[in-house]
């Protein structure tokens, strides 16, 4: 029995041994497992020694994979670490990105919400001369419409009559000017325009020109007021040196005794006279003009008829007529016109505008024309309107807009007549600055003219100022 337990116990520590020394191994300990048996085996008792150590390798063997195992689940656990770090700061740059892009997107669409909105025409082109961005004004301008015309040249899209300005803008790119600015005269349509023309060269983050960016100003409207004004002072000049030189040689002539009796000497006061009212009324419509503008000129005012005042400025006004052969005429069927209301006015403001209108009826209405007269009430609106029609020559439809600007002279008609072009204005200054009315003009070339103006009736200005 007890040599059965024997050989039980020795197969039982044989096979621990076995698996120690398998597990050893690959670790480099088998050899040293098996020399120690082998010298303890040699002179003890052989199951006693195997048993002990095959105990030992298998200690030794677990120990070491349960330190390896630690070891590797530490750098596997360090390594998820800087895997979740790693991930976290991509997450954190792909979110400011993000927010990047969206800024970027923002910037842009503000920006082209910008150069959209401008009423100058701009564009923009790359260092390749092709187009990157422009405004309707532009494509207006240059004839093209700016979503099928995107990164094409810019010479092809402006065509040949613009090549000042595609040479001006290839020339600032290519010197790399900051900014320039240059008058260039394009046409536009029939119209030939004149622009002030500003470039600016565009750099990137290392300060190389990338492209360059156009604004166009239209001047013409400046440079035509300007123009106006010279012949402005040259007219006033020449009007004012006229009745001075007559009232000069006037008075010489009375002071050397030249007029020998009374009738001669009436004849001279007579024409000293014409001349300085001529010349008083031409000073009178520079400063009325200014002090208006200015909020200077004193306005006194109260209820008035404009049939009165269309009364008492019409002898004078006939005299004109019936001079140049020119029907004049006040209501219809001979029959004068009944105000039914009165309007809140300056009486002497509105008579020159009574005059104003009239005379140049008058003055721009050829022999054997007539001029009409009418007036009228809204009762609805609370308005009077008086409209004076004459059978002249005609304004130009793209005249209208500008008819009642200072200095403003029609081209066609300047021949006509002469002028200061202040009167129409100083007629829109008094109605609408100063009585809170609206002046109105219809014309059509050949066919004559309508000029007018509407007024609130003294019930609605009283009740207003109040």
């Amino acid at each position: 029995m007890a040599q059965e337990i024997k050989e039980a116990y020795l197969i039982t520590t044989m096979c621990i041994a076995e698996i120690s020394l398998f597990l050893a191994g690959p670790v480099g300990l088998t050899s040293r497992v098996t020399d120690a048996a082998n010298g303890c085996l040699a002179g003890c008792a052989p199951g006693v020694w195997t048993g002990c150590i095959a105990a030992v390798a298998g200690v030794i063997c677990f120990n070491w994979y349960r330190k390896k195992s630690a070891d590797e689940i530490a750098s596997t656990t360090t390594l998820l670490k800087n895997c979740r770090d790693y991930a976290g700061e991509l997450e954190k740059k792909v979110r400011d990105l993000q927010i990047q892009v969206q800024l970027s997107k923002r910037q842009r669409a503000n920006t082209e919400a910008i150069i959209y909105g401008i009423r100058d025409a701009v564009l923009v082109i790359d260092d390749a001369d092709r187009l990157l961005m422009a405004n309707e004004s532009a494509g207006r301008l240059f004839g093209f419409d700016f979503a099928n015309s995107q990164y094409k040249p810019i010479n092809e899209l402006a065509g040949a009559d613009k090549n000042e300005f595609v040479d001006f803008l290839r020339q600032c790119r290519k010197v790399r000017l900051k900014a320039t600015k240059r008058e260039i005269r394009l046409s536009d349509g029939d119209k030939l325009k004149i622009f002030d023309c500003i470039v600016s060269c565009v750099c990137d983050e290392n300060k190389q020109v990338c492209g360059a960016v156009a604004v166009l100003h239209d001047i013409t409207r400046e440079k035509e007021i300007s123009q106006m004004k010279d012949d402005f002072v040259s007219y006033v000049s020449h009007e004012l040196r006229t009745p001075l030189a007559s009232i000069m040689a006037y008075s010489e002539m009375l002071l050397d005794d030249e007029a020998d009796d009374e009738k001669k000497k009436k004849e001279f006061y007579s024409v000293i006279q014409s001349q300085a009212n001529r010349l008083n009324r031409l000073i009178e419509d520079i400063l009325n003009t200014a002090r208006i503008e200015s909020g200077l000129i004193k306005v006194d005012k109260k209820p008035v008829s404009l049939t009165v005042l269309i009364e008492e400025q019409l002898p004078m006004l006939r005299g004109f007529a019936e001079e140049k052969n020119i029907s004049l005429s006040w209501g219809s069927g001979g029959q004068k016109p009944i105000v039914f209301d009165q309007v809140y006015a300056d009486k002497d403001m509105i008579s020159q505008v009574i005059v104003n209108l009239m005379s140049n009826a008058v003055k721009y209405t050829p022999s054997g024309g007539s001029v009409k007269i009418e007036t009228g009430v809204d009762e609805i609106t609370g308005t009077a309107t008086v409209s004076i029609t004459d059978t002249g020559v005609g304004i130009p439809e793209d005249q209208l807009e500008w008819i009642f600007d200072k200095f403003h002279r029609v081209e066609a008609t300047k021949n006509q007549a002469k002028g200061t072009g202040l009167g129409l204005n100083l007629v829109k200054q008094v109605i609408e600055k100063v009585h809170n009315g609206r002046v109105f003009v219809k014309s059509k070339v050949g066919a004559g003219s309508t000029f007018g103006f509407e007024m609130p009736l003294s019930r609605r200005m009283q009740l207003a100022e109040r």
